[in-house]
């Protein structure tokens, strides 16, 4: 890239990039990001004329492509490039076009400026670097493995496996030996004393359970096993158990990745799993479309209930299952004493469809009943984290009666308990960000003490920063959740480098390149969500009630607006009322479009109605925007906003009712990490329009099963429904091969079986990484402890003060 732009300063162009930055330099911005710098470009060569050759093809013009921001100073103007996915290069340009190089703490500095933030004068800011911190870890070479990170530490293990064999034999050999359950030793006991002994014990393993029926039940040669050297967990058959054995056999004379990972697969050492979601309203039923509660509670759910069962067939086949030996998975998060009609106040409860899968609560310590009684915002949650994590601690030794296996974190909130959890117990940390909202909103980082009342990011990010580092995996929904696409940013990559202006610069927050990335997207729950067109599976019953609900039901406490004609094509969109969610844009875009009006009904469902029902701040601001928009554009007789919390089975038949009528999903998100309502629409068979911001690039094909839209572009996302619309009303056949398209795209890739037998396999083959390099993260560790004490902590009491006051 340098030698780019100095190819423009070098040529012809010269003059073309003096005439560019004459006119930024004119303009109001002063900060310009990529959307900006591309429409300032445009504007310029629609201004000087230029040809359609030096709009796509100038050095110029690829040199704007790859610009991220440009930040215009008192003389120079400060460039940031992104040459390639997770690469990032910064230039200073001055008047007369020389350019230089600029560092990471240069950058940073002209940041701080830009919101006149720097001192120069009160000495240098807190600079948070973990890039030594990754020296001794493998890192990936190419972006396009990153987000495939098991398979490039099983290579790497097995590499060193073959270049230093009795070292990490040696490694191996105490992995096996460290496995037990509740005082039960698994795998190997103490006849095998060492590598050489485990390599002979298992030919004569082997050669035994060659003697053996393939189908003799584990318990027949069990005694002659142990008496080599062999506990439980091989397998419950003879076949099965000659199987592993035959893997670990393979993998101490040849190591191989595939072998290893294979290997691992198979070890009985995960049999009590946390997945950690603190903060909102996590129950069962009555609190999906309550603020900060809404995907992330049915992901979780669906996971555990997956997990149990995923846990329960592989102890099994493990042979362990026949010696009583079960798994189970707590959901942990907060108790609200007051529950307001949901379950909420309950310590216990069991997950529904599940043996031995529970949600668990702990309050929060009553420092002021005025608010630790009721429910708390995501953004207020950070005082209370820690001595929750300690209570928590105790509970869950209590409900497992020992240590549990692995702790998977949930949002910010709930990967920074993971970390604490993980720290005091010695467990596999796994972190799903859900969303970061660093992403979310912009120049959160940029303007943090602007937000700080309201959003507390300086917590948040912090956390994050901890949380990222000190996770053994990450689980990513989408490849550009990790880092993003050619023309955009990560959510984790944009934790790469930022300023918090006054109290640090992150220098560099994350090693992108390491191993602990791995994309595992999340099913679908396929008992509740499928096909409208499987008519033998629906009640009728519920099917007429829904249908009353969506096109007929007059009851003002739950429904706004009565649709003149039914008959015309349903838009439909479900999503809590939040800014980010963008419903209010999806309706103002329909407002704006009479053409989508004539065409369709637009019918959406949120939590709330009224604004007095509400207590949260953002949820109450967009529902009196939504009663302005549907007021200005005279909607009432066109759209239906149903303002009801819908049971999960409900809302699969909501969403087949739709396609009864050959509606159309459509969301709208002005960001979108994931996107499960996708999910669950295209399984119903709603052909669906979803943002072009997140996750759903890589869900969607576009126009194949599916359609990307920009939902701040209401022209051209209005454009894109409407001509669906027609050619759907000349030829329904169309809408039908879409909808088969959709149903068929989530069934090949996206099912709760596919995710939770890869979760399970990470959590295997890091903890073994994790067993062989555990001296090397101590120093880390104690690094994020620094932070955690010395940052997160003193503005968290700061917060905690701000609560006891209320």
């Amino acid at each position: 890239m340098s030698e780019l732009i100095q190819a423009v300063i070098d040529g012809d162009e010269k003059n073309d990039l003096r005439q560019f930055t004459g006119e930024l330099r004119v303009s109001e911005k002063r900060y310009l990001l990529r959307n900006d710098i591309l429409q300032a470009f445009s504007e310029y060569c629609k201004k000087f004329e230029k040809t359609e050759a030096f709009i796509h093809g100038s050095n110029l013009s690829k040199l704007i492509y790859y610009t991220q921001e440009i930040i215009l100073e008192n003389e120079s103007i400060c460039l940031i490039v992104r040459p390639k996915i997770a690469t990032q290069e910064r230039f200073r340009l001055w008047p007369d076009l020389s350019v230089e190089t600029m560092d990471i703490s240069a950058l940073l500095d002209t940041r701080d400026r830009f919101v006149n933030h720097y001192h120069p004068n009160e000495g240098d800011v807190l600079e948070i670097d973990f890039g030594s911190f990754y020296d001794y870890s493998p890192k990936l070479r190419d972006s396009k493995n990153i987000g495939k990170g098991v398979r490039y530490l099983n290579r790497y293990l097995s590499s060193k496996l073959f270049q230093d064999a009795r070292q990490w034999l040696e490694a191996l050999y105490k992995f096996l030996s460290l496995h037990s359950y509740n005082g039960m030793q698994l795998l190997i006991n103490d006849r095998i004393r060492n590598q050489d002994q485990l390599s002979e014990a298992v030919k004569k393993g082997i050669a035994l359970l060659n003697s053996r029926p393939p189908k003799e039940p584990y318990e027949k040669f069990r005694f002659e096993f142990q008496n080599m050297g062999f506990e439980p967990g091989w397998g419950n058959t003879a076949k099965r158990a000659l199987e592993t054995l035959e893997m670990l056999d393979e993998l101490l004379d040849s190591p191989d990745d595939e072998v290893l990972e294979a290997f691992l697969a198979r070890i009985p050492m995960i049999f009590r799993i946390v997945l950690v979601s603190v903060h909102g309203w996590f129950g069962q039923e009555g609190v999906l479309g309550r603020p900060d509660t809404g995907g992330q509670v049915v992901y979780i759910l669906d996971q555990a209930r997956s997990l149990e069962q995923e846990l329960e067939e592989e102890l099994k086949l493990s042979g362990l299952s026949a010696l009583g030996i079960h798994p189970k998975v707590i959901i942990l998060t907060r108790l609200i004493p007051d529950s307001d009609g949901t379950r909420c106040h309950q310590r216990l409860e069991k997950v529904y469809g599940t043996e031995n899968a529970w949600i668990l609560r702990v309050p929060f310590r009553e420092f002021n009943p005025n608010v630790t009684q009721h429910w708390m915002s995501r953004f207020e949650i950070w005082p209370y984290l820690e001595t929750f994590a300690i209570d928590a601690e105790k509970e869950l030794l209590a409900e497992f009666k020992g240590s549990p296996d692995l702790i998977v974190g949930n949002y910010s909130d709930g990967n920074l308990v993971a970390f604490l959890l993980c720290r005091r117990l010695n467990v596999i940390q796994c972190n799903v960000a859900h969303a970061l909202e660093k992403s979310k909103y912009l120049f959160s980082d940029l303007y943090w003490q602007n937000m700080e009342d309201n959003y507390h990011f300086s917590l948040q990010f912090t956390a994050d920063l901890i949380a990222m580092n000190a996770a053994n995996f990450i689980i990513g929904s989408t490849y550009q959740e990790i880092i993003g696409t050619t023309d955009s940013v990560g959510q984790y990559e944009s934790y790469k480098s930022f300023t918090m202006p006054g109290l640090y610069h992150v220098v560099d927050g994350l090693e992108l390149f390491s191993p602990k990335f791995n994309v595992v997207p999340p099913g679908v729950n396929e008992a509740i969500f499928f096909p409208y067109t499987r008519t033998e599976d629906r009640i009728q019953s519920d099917r007429d009630r829904i249908e009353d609900l969506i096109f007929h039901l007059d009851d003002p406490a739950k429904v706004y607006g009565k649709l003149a004609d039914p008959s015309k094509f349903p838009l439909f969109s479900v999503a809590r009322l939040d800014r980010i969610k963008n419903i209010t844009g999806l309706v103002e875009c329909y407002g704006q479009h009479p053409e989508l009006q004539e065409k369709a009904n637009l019918i959406f469902i949120t939590g709330k109605l009224r604004v007095e029902d509400s207590i949260d701040r953002e949820e109450a601001e967009e529902i009196e925007k939504m009663y302005r928009i549907i007021e200005q554009y005279d909607l009432y007789d066109k759209v239906r906003w149903l303002g009801v919390r819908l049971s999960k089975t409900d809302t699969g038949e909501m969403y087949r009712v739709i396609a009864d009528h050959h509606g159309i999903f459509v969301q709208p998100a002005l960001f979108e990490a994931f996107g499960l309502t996708i999910l669950e629409a295209m399984i119903s068979g709603l052909p669906t329009f979803a943002t072009q911001f997140g996750g759903p690039l890589e869900i969607i094909k576009d126009k194949i099963n599916g359609y990307y839209i920009n939902p701040t572009n209401y022209d051209e996302t209005a454009a894109k429904l409407d001509e669906f619309l027609v050619r759907c009303g000349y030829n329904i056949g169309f809408w039908n091969e879409i909808s088969q398209r959709g149903m068929d795209r989530v069934y090949s890739s996206y099912t709760w079986k596919i995710h939770t037998s890869r979760l399970l396999t990470l959590t295997r083959v890091y903890g073994f990484w994790n067993y062989v390099s555990k001296q090397k993260r101590e120093d880390m560790i104690r690094y994020l402890e620094a932070l955690f004490h010395l940052i997160y902590k003193p503005r968290a009491r700061e917060l905690l003060q701000q609560h006891l006051q209320r």
